[in-house]
Order: C-alpha cells, then sequence, then structure tokens
C-alpha cells in the first residue's frame, strides 16, 4: 500500500501524519497556527513540509487535509476554519495540488474521523452508523447506505449544533440549546463547579477536568458520577433523535470525553434503552472509537488514497 500525507488542521497547531493502511510510520513536526497571519504563509509553511515527504517518500500517492469546519468536498474550498483568524473560502484543494502537483482531498475533521472507524476501525462492518468526536467541541460523522453522508452543501453531520432544548443555550449560529454548548470540554467543567458548589466543596476548574471527573468518579465520589450521569442524559438526547431519524446499527464514540470509558458508556446505553422502540433499539451497539488523536490523519489519507485511486 502506497504512503499518503495525511494534514490534520487544528486550533493551534498543523499536524502530519505520513500513513500507510493504519499506520503512521513518519510525524513531521507540527505547525503552531498561531505564528502566522493568514492562510498564505501557513499553506507556504505547509508546502515546505509536503516538499520535505516527497524527498523521503517519492512514492507518495496523495494528500488528505481534515479541517475544523465547513468543507466544499468536491471543490476542496474550506468555508471557514475554526478558531483560526484569515482563513474564508481558501481554495486549498487546488492551491496544495497546483504547488505540490499531487492529488488532494479536503474534508471536515470529524468527517474523517468517521472514516477512518468506518473503514479501518470500530465501524468495520457496519453499513449504518454515527460516529462522534467529544472534546472542546461535539463533531460527528454519518455513514448511511454503506456511504459517507455529506449533505447537499457538505454539511451534514454536524450534531454538535443540533439541539437538546428549544429553549437552551445560545449555539454559535443562533441555535438555541445546542448539545455542544452542555458537553464540550469547557462547558462539563463549569457544570462541575456549579456541582460541587452545590454539593457544598468549591473546587476550581483546574480541579475538574474531565480527565479529574473520571479519576474522581474511580474512587466512587458521588458529585463526580452525578456530573457524568449529567453529560450522559445530554447525548443521549442527541444519540435518541439520531436513532428515530437515521436508524443507525452503531454509534462510535471518540475525543477526550469518551475516555472516560464506562462512566460515560454505562449511563449512556441506560438512558437509550428507556427512550427507543424496538427497531431502533434492536441490537444498536454504541462502541469506543478504536483510533484516538490519529483518527483524522487516518481518516482524511484513507478519503486522499481512495479518491486518488478512482481518478
Amino acid at each position: 500500500m502506497k504512503p499518503v500525507l495525511g494534514i490534520d488542521f487544528g486550533g493551534t497547531s498543523v499536524k502530519f501524519g505520513v500513513v500507510v493502511g493504519t499506520e503512521i510510520v513518519s510525524s513531521p513536526a507540527p505547525i503552531p497556527t498561531q505564528n502566522f497571519e493568514g492562510s498564505e504563509p501557513l499553506i507556504e509553511e505547509i508546502c515546505q513540509v509536503i516538499e520535505t515527504v516527497k524527498a523521503e517518500y517519492p512514492e507518495l500517492a496523495a494528500i488528505g487535509a481534515g479541517v475544523p469546519g465547513f468543507v466544499n468536498f468536491e471543490k476542496g474550498i474550506i468555508s471557514n476554519l475554526t478558531n483560526v483568524n484569515g482563513w474564508k473560502n481558501i481554495p486549498l484543494k487546488e492551491i496544495l495540488t497546483q504547488k505540490t502537483g499531487l492529488p488532494v482531498t479536503v474534508d471536515n475533521d470529524a468527517n474523517a474521523m468517521a472514516y477512518a472507524e468506518w473503514k479501518l476501525g470500530a465501524g468495520q462492518g457496519y453499513e449504518n452508523l454515527v460516529c462522534l468526536t467529544l472534546g472542546t467541541g461535539v463533531g460527528g460523522g454519518i455513514i448511511a447506505n454503506n456511504q459517507m453522508l455529506r449533505g447537499a452543501n457538505f454539511g451534514a453531520g454536524e450534531l454538535g449544533q443540533t439541539s437538546i432544548d428549544f429553549r437552551g443555550r445560545l449555539g454559535t449560529y443562533g441555535n438555541s440549546g445546542a448539545l455542544e454548548e452542555y458537553i464540550g470540554n469547557r462547558e462539563i467543567i463549569q457544570e462541575a463547579i456549579r456541582f460541587y458548589k452545590h454539593a457544598g466543596e468549591s473546587k476550581t476548574a483546574a480541579e475538574l477536568t474531565p480527565a479529574d471527573l473520571s479519576k474522581l468518579a474511580a474512587y466512587d465520589d458521588e458529585t463526580a458520577l452525578q456530573v457524568w450521569d449529567w453529560v450522559a442524559e445530554k447525548l443521549a438526547c442527541t444519540l435518541m433523535n439520531c436513532c428515530y431519524l437515521l436508524n443507525p446499527s452503531a454509534f462510535i464514540i471518540g475525543g477526550g470525553i469518551s475516555k472516560a470509558g464506562d462512566l460515560i458508556f454505562n449511563p449512556l446505553r441506560e438512558k437509550l434503552e428507556k427512550s427507543l422502540t424496538g427497531p431502533h433499539l434492536d441490537n444498536l451497539q454504541i462502541l469506543p472509537a478504536k483510533f484516538g488523536n490519529e483518527a483524522g490523519i487516518i481518516g482524511c489519507s484513507a478519503i486522499a488514497l481512495e479518491e486518488a485511486e478512482k481518478s
């Protein structure tokens, strides 16, 4: 199998990985995004990394980029790059193809994660599944009838923006009750502070990261367990809606919050069992993702290889 270069755009850095199958065989140094004003100088720096990789791997077959935000998958145009200024309607596919001479694909990073899990990870063999990444925000990707569902304008799967309360907290786009306004990392921490205050304990945000809450819950800290149950309740609402709309066979959950393991998965299963009918519940699987932080790079590389082979 030929190597592919995966590029994972984040709010703080651009990460790289030369991927063969599911293995990242080389990881060039990341580029701090905040060191660059606008898209052009950062793209030039990315192209320098690509040329170095091409020299080391002359058989490099393609380049795949995963980005947070809306992407026109067919044209490879980034509508916006979340948390990074100066990126609006950037034709990244065209630019990188011209500068490198290699086939390029650009997709949403949650779609890349979903693709990795569907083709190579925990979702292998499933024709209908929903993947979620839980971290700073909530991302999603949908596989329906054995195809990636991207939607009319390539905006499908934005589960973090779906509403769990029509009178709830305001989302980024004016949408009331957006899920990630409740179970993003920062939001969980703030909720945990309120839970502990109600229990008569004063704790700081630094003491109540999702990792800290997992450790506390592992020692049967009742308040931490209540926080995880609260998170599961919010997430279960969105998953229930997905079941009635899409009738998936499985949910695959990744991202930092998923590291809580049974603390989130067990109450999540219990809440879904109480809110779903037979056809939507029968044989429904809720699975942890196989790939961790590498899912985006593996996924966008796999997409790029498939698209290159098509053409």
